[in-house]
């Protein structure tokens, strides 16, 4: 059984989260990344509702990392995040 599987059976998979992003060109490249989508679905797999705030991380090279905190604006077609979840980003 998947992480996706073992939600309540009243969660349905949220088809696409709009998550905002304070405005930086490097951020934005980083998080366009399918890697870092992939990442999100597995770190935030479970419950979601807009005005959560994931606080998390984005490369900036060489080992770094920024931190850069994820705002929930919207999510269609759900309550929760899956395998199938997809992320559109856009700046705030």
């Amino acid at each position: 059984m998947t992480a996706s599987e073992n939600h309540s059976m009243t969660d349905t998979l949220a088809v696409r989260i709009i998550l905002s992003y304070p405005e930086d060109e490097r951020s934005r490249n980083e998080l366009e990344i399918d890697t870092y989508r992939s990442y999100l679905r597995r770190a935030r797999d479970g419950p979601v509702s807009p005005g959560d705030e994931w606080k998390e991380f984005v490369s900036r090279g060489c080992g770094a990392v920024r931190d850069v905190v994820l705002r929930v604006e919207a999510v269609d077609g759900g309550t929760t995040v899956g395998d199938t979840t997809e992320f559109e980003f856009v700046s705030r």
